[in-house]
């Protein structure tokens, strides 16, 4: 008869192609077994089994989607929160945890980790304290407790220049949405029976949809702490937890608000199932996405133009994003943004090959240029050289657009005389008269530059209907 824990994982560690090769990889005496049995018996009992999802990270759990029979999403060394993140909120249905070693979440991934609990993210986070780095050789990690020695602490770590274990609960604790946070422990029978009562705890929270849960789990590492397993076991309940009292650190699970089911961001029917979920645009058809970048040095004004086209866009109705990229530099360092709009909603803000290209210097000129996506269309300020070798099937169109606001006796205005030109051209596809709303906008706190700033846009839409300048996109 199959136990819980059978029925919620797989009855052997198949890996590097070789079916049924053993039971499990883990080292004798390492509590991550001990922990994949508890949660694997309670979504498995608490009838979530095939709504779970678990981002394993990099570390001693890297494989544990060879063990649990559930939904099983790799991510990058820290990220396991944000990949988390994505799910919940584009899966609204799923039981989504994040299952992390300490060098993974408090470490490399600590940004992530305290970010995901401020927002109070919907997902379950087993977080698995065992002191060290295992996986990748023995180095101290944050939890390294003081004088334990590791292969970069061989004389014990040094508070003075090491500074002090960081308490990952606690720290989760001070933050206002978290529901749910607890410490404990696998080293002996009865701390595994409370663990086991967390672990149920913050899934029922997660099938209650009451937000945030965070259960760290102190756990023995035989092999990095160098230790047989016994006094492993030994060494956390006498050390470890001196420094990491375990105990229910926070518990609002009996007022929390149930969570509403937000609309999903993206149909994933094609990866997980169709969950029922609707498009929000069901008249729009097939989708129609535009894909815009704006580039040339800070102090252009590069990123407001991008900005003003995605207002318009957004009182358009359309699904709307904007990504800027910019360095260091205020002024003269390079600048630019994207700008994505579409029927239906956006997967990504990123623009590797846009049908629009603006291009105010020449630095962008060379960068960019040969991006652009055949049939597509480029303006660029009179004032940049055009290359030798020109993209093939992309139209190119030049505006004076320096000159054209320094006439005006506005010269930091060159981005609006080119939101001029893509009115001028129908660029954009966007109304003409939304676009110079959304200019009007921009300028809420500093009406008095209006007038101004519209006189150079006339003055650029004059300019290109004079020199009959073209270049609507298909």
């Amino acid at each position: 008869m199959a136990t819980l824990e059978t029925q919620g994982m797989f009855p052997r560690f198949d890996r590097s192609g070789h079916a049924g090769s053993r039971v499990t990889h883990y080292c004798a005496g390492c509590g991550h077994g001990i922990i994949h049995k508890l949660l694997s018996e309670a979504y498995v009992k608490l009838g979530l089994q095939d709504r779970t999802v678990i981002v394993n990270p990099i570390g001693c759990a890297v494989f544990g989607y060879y063990y649990w029979d559930v939904g099983g999403v790799s991510a990058g060394h820290g990220q396991a929160p944000s990949m988390a993140t994505a799910i919940s909120r584009l899966r609204d249905k799923a039981i989504t945890i994040s299952y992390q070693g300490d060098g993974d979440l408090a470490a490399i991934g600590l940004g992530h980790t305290l970010q995901a609990a401020a927002r109070g993210e919907h997902m379950a986070v087993f977080f698995v304290n065992n002191s060290i780095y295992g996986m990748t050789g023995g180095q101290m990690a944050p939890t390294t407790l003081i004088g334990q020695k590791t292969t970069t602490s061989p004389l014990g770590r040094n508070p003075e220049t090491d500074g002090m274990p960081l308490h990952m609960a606690e720290l989760i604790n001070q933050l206002a949405l978290p529901v749910y946070v607890a410490r404990v422990s696998v080293a002996d029978t009865a701390r595994i029976m409370k663990a086991k009562a967390a672990i149920r705890k913050a899934l029922e929270i997660q099938r209650d949809r009451k937000g945030y849960t965070f259960v760290e789990i102190l756990s023995p590492c035989p092999t990095s702490v160098g230790k047989p397993p016994l006094e492993a076991a030994k060494f956390v309940i006498e050390q470890m937890e001196k420094e990491y009292p375990l105990g229910t650190l926070r518990d609002n699970s009996a007022t929390a608000p149930v969570r509403p089911e937000p609309k999903p961001w993206v149909k994933l029917a094609d990866f997980f199932g169709d969950d029922g979920s609707e498009d929000p645009h069901p008249e729009a058809g097939e989708a129609k996405e535009r894909h815009f970048k704006f580039t040339g040095f800070g102090g252009q004004g590069i990123l407001s133009l991008g900005l003003v086209v995605a207002d318009a866009a957004r009182a358009q109705g359309l699904e709307t994003t904007w990504l800027p990229s910019y360095g260091p530099e205020q002024r003269g360092g390079d600048a630019a943004c994207t700008v994505v709009t579409s029927t239906h909603i956006i997967g990504a803000p990123a623009v590797e090959h846009p049908e629009l290209l603006v291009v105010m210097n020449q630095a962008a000129c060379a960068k960019h240029l040969e991006t652009v996506k055949p049939g597509g269309l480029a303006i660029l300020d009179s004032t940049v050289r055009l290359p030798e070798k020109l993209p093939e099937n992309v139209r190119i169109v030049q505006v004076p657009a320096i000159d054209i606001a320094t006439a005006a006796g506005v010269p930091k205005a060159a981005n609006v005389a080119i939101l001029g030109a893509l009115i001028a051209l129908n660029a954009t596809a966007i109304p003409a008269h939304l676009l110079i709303e959304a200019l009007e906008r921009s300028f809420a706190k500093k009406p008095k530059l209006i007038p101004a700033n519209k006189q150079v846009l006339e003055s650029a839409i004059a300019y290109c209907q004079h020199h009959g300048l073209t270049g609507e996109l298909p």
